[in-house]
């Protein structure tokens, strides 16, 4: 039983050497740069402004949700121009979305693509983009919500030519739901805030998360067709989409960035089960593209390679001093009090830091999300490994699947691609603790598809 007890006290030991290495340099790392004022001017500098399009794939989306998501892009105080591609990815619910839809027919700056066949995220995201000539590719998930001012300061990041790919800062936008959600929203915080703001201090931000990240299209036209074609043991890779198109961006030369005052709100999961399942997908992507990121990390600065050691091998060792504390505990009787203690002290730490550098005392409870990794999170990732060829969304409703031979429906405003000289009077400011809902969106909505915005509508 002495194994067991020097097991665990030695990779937890291990796991706190490592983890406070790491998160030093993450938290030196992070800081802002110096010079970041500096750039944005330069970027002000710009007489002619590129042009945007915006590529929102959605499928069986809340038509509340995404109308309040479209009305925070017809807010933007972009002054260059800017084109919305939505794509109804074959939603079964098309009939309820349609008046929404309906919404935005004769605004000359949105276009409707309606796939006859739900053809999955990336597939919706390509065809829109192929259909689009805008100099930069804005990809927006349905049930994200954009502050005014994120488009102006995405592409003031991108002025740049170097930098391929640029994400905002993600907050929750039903944080104050439940007491994950809360939990969830300190996980994006210091997500974006630690770990790419620190990956963007080299320019090689590791994945530029789905709900806002904008891309340079020049650089899409060379990875379009390798994005399109990622397999994996012989099958189509159904998920995993920002963090691949990322790798490809760093494997072609160009630099990925985090742009912190962009901010997004999004829907986060408000329970254990669906936010599992998240997480279960997650984690599988993250593995399949493992290898792919680790070919490029002699080219990139050493603070990224102990990133990748820090994310992989610290999970590990916590793992392994855990399951060796609970069969010391289970087989031995006796408490494994160093493994408790080592654990609880690197928690408290991290939560402390977490809250100063924040100004928030509520990081002070993230402390929760350790026994919910430990008991939860890690299985869950042992269980991604053994299950990597799965490609199952775990939460997706099928789509109606229309006849045998119908074509692809695409409905598209004949002013399409021509900037509007007017922005409807909608607000999409979103703060720090939540976001102001559109109003005028929401109410037409409501009116249209006859519910509120705690009924499901899928």
């Amino acid at each position: 039983m002495d194994l067991l007890a020097t097991t665990s006290a030695v990779a937890v030991s291990s796991y706190a050497l490592l983890s406070t290495i790491y998160k030093s340099a993450q938290a030196l790392y992070a800081q802002p740069p110096a010079n970041s004022s500096l750039q944005d001017n330069l970027g002000r500098s710009e007489a002619v402004l590129p042009s945007v399009d915006v590529i929102v794939p959605c499928f069986n989306e809340d038509p509340i949700t995404l109308a309040q998501c479209l009305d925070s892009l017809a807010s933007q105080d972009y002054t260059g121009k800017l084109q919305v591609y939505v794509v109804d990815d074959g939603s079964a619910n098309r009939d309820l979305v349609a008046p929404v839809h309906k919404i935005y027919a004769n605004d000359p700056r949105f276009s409707i693509i309606l796939l006859a066949n739900n053809v999955g995220k990336r597939k919706a995201q390509i065809a829109a983009i192929r259909s689009s000539s805008g100099d930069l590719v804005l990809n927006v998930d349905s049930d994200t919500i954009l502050a005014a001012d994120v488009v102006t300061k995405l592409v003031l990041k991108m002025h740049d030519p170097e930098v391929g790919a640029a994400m905002g800062q993600l907050v929750a936008s039903n944080r104050s739901q439940t007491w994950l959600t809360r939990l969830i929203d300190m996980e994006y915080w210091l997500a974006c805030n630690e770990e790419r703001a620190a990956q963007a201090r080299f320019g090689a931000v590791m994945c530029c998360c789905g709900p806002c990240a904008m891309y340079r299209r020049s650089a899409l036209a060379l990875l379009l067709d390798q994005y399109e074609a990622q397999f994996f043991r012989g099958k189509p890779s159904d998920f995993g989409e920002d963090r691949h198109l990322t790798i490809l961006m760093l494997k072609a030369g160009f630099r990925t960035e985090y742009v912190p005052d962009a901010i997004a709100a999004t829907v986060v999961p408000d329970s254990l089960g669906p936010y599992l399942r998240q997480q279960l997908r997650w984690a599988r992507s993250t593995f399949r593209d493992t290898f792919l990121a680790l070919r490029l990390l002699p080219g990139l600065d050493g603070y990224l390679t102990l990133d990748v050691i820090g994310q992989n091998l610290g999970p590990l060792l916590l793992a392994l001093s855990s399951l060796a504390a609970l069969a010391q505990l289970l087989i031995a009787g006796s408490v494994p009090w160093w493994t408790g203690l080592t654990i609880a002290a690197m928690t408290m730490v991290r939560c402390s830091v977490a809250a100063l550098r924040a100004r928030e005392l509520r990081f002070l409870g993230f402390a929760l999300h350790t026994p919910i990794n430990i008991f939860l999170l890690l299985p869950l990732k042992a269980y991604a490994l053994c299950t990597l060829s799965n490609s199952d969304w775990l939460s997706r409703k099928v789509a109606n699947v229309p006849a045998e031979g119908e074509k692809q429906s695409v409905i598209l405003h004949p002013n399409a691609g021509r900037h509007a000289a007017s922005k409807r009077g909608m607000s999409g400011t979103i703060h720090k603790a939540g976001l102001s809902s559109p109003e005028s969106s929401l109410t037409a909505a409501k009116s249209v598809c006859g519910c509120d915005r705690s009924t499901a509508c899928k």
